[in-house]
């Protein structure tokens, strides 16, 4: 973009960002998780130093817009993968950046491992509880009443059990540094989003042990929305199941105890 003169850049990409179009479908929120973590690597100043690993869904793809190293994880080993890269090499800055059923599903025991055993990963969690690249089958975050390819008469927690909140589930291990639920329906929300993001790299850049941000998201597609009613479900039906905030920061209990 060439700034003419008298004029003002107020807004741009950051420089860790590709300058391509993306597959993201019109009103997926990937693309603004997508966003939000080019920039923290951008203001770490760490992109050359950033190794990321990328899951099987629809956030497969990132490593073509992130401007970084990457590792194409197989279906759910992701922060089973992202482990072994920080082992290897604990100079770089690691990351993953999953779906639900990435990591909620097939994943489940990769993710909630690396997290007991504090990995010095950072682990970036898309939420739009939904198979999103396969057809639109229930995901383990897939909520009560959800009609999806394999539960179309609604999800039956009797039958299924209930949705998973991954957030609250991985704070308690002793492991896990940072654990938070961010949305990306609002501005106000994704500038939180982009705060927690932050933290969670923070705390791999001190070694203090896993962190972990997950992102409610819409998919317009699968859920045969358009944009604006994908945006309205996520306030309305996702964030009171999936209440938003921090669920555990161990930066703030050290400041409390100092």
């Amino acid at each position: 973009m060439s700034i003419q003169p008298g004029e003002k850049l107020v807004f741009g990409a950051p420089s860790t960002l590709s300058d391509r179009l993306t597959h993201y479908c019109p009103g997926c929120h990937h693309g603004i998780g997508t966003r939000l973590v080019a920039e923290v690597l951008e203001e770490f100043g760490c992109i050359k130093e950033t190794i990321g690993v990328a899951s099987v869904g629809c956030s497969v793809f990132t490593y073509n817009y992130i401007v970084a190293d990457w590792v194409e994880a197989a279906h759910g080993r992701a922060c089973a993968t992202a482990t072994g890269v920080k082992r290897a090499r604990p100079d770089r800055m690691v990351f993953t950046y999953q779906g639900d059923g990435d990591l909620a599903a097939i994943g489940f025991n990769e993710s909630v491992q690396a997290a007991n055993r504090g990995e010095h990963i950072t682990v970036i969690f898309v939420n739009n509880t939904i198979y999103g690249m396969t057809g639109g089958q229930m995901a383990p975050t897939s909520l009560i009443g959800q009609k999806t390819t394999t539960s179309p008469r609604g999800r039956n927690p009797k039958k299924e059990g209930a949705p998973l909140r991954m957030a609250e589930l991985l704070a308690p291990l002793d492991g896990v540094a940072f654990s938070a639920r961010c949305a990306m329906d609002s501005v106000a929300h994704v500038n939180a989003a982009k705060r927690a993001i932050r933290k969670a790299f923070d705390v791999q850049r001190q070694n203090l042990g896993f962190g972990f941000v997950e992102l409610l998201s819409g998919c317009p597609t699968n859920l045969h929305m358009d944009p604006l009613s994908a945006n309205r479900r996520v306030r309305e039906e996702m964030i009171p199941y999936f209440p938003l905030g921090v669920f555990k920061d161990v930066t703030a209990n050290e400041k409390a105890g100092a």
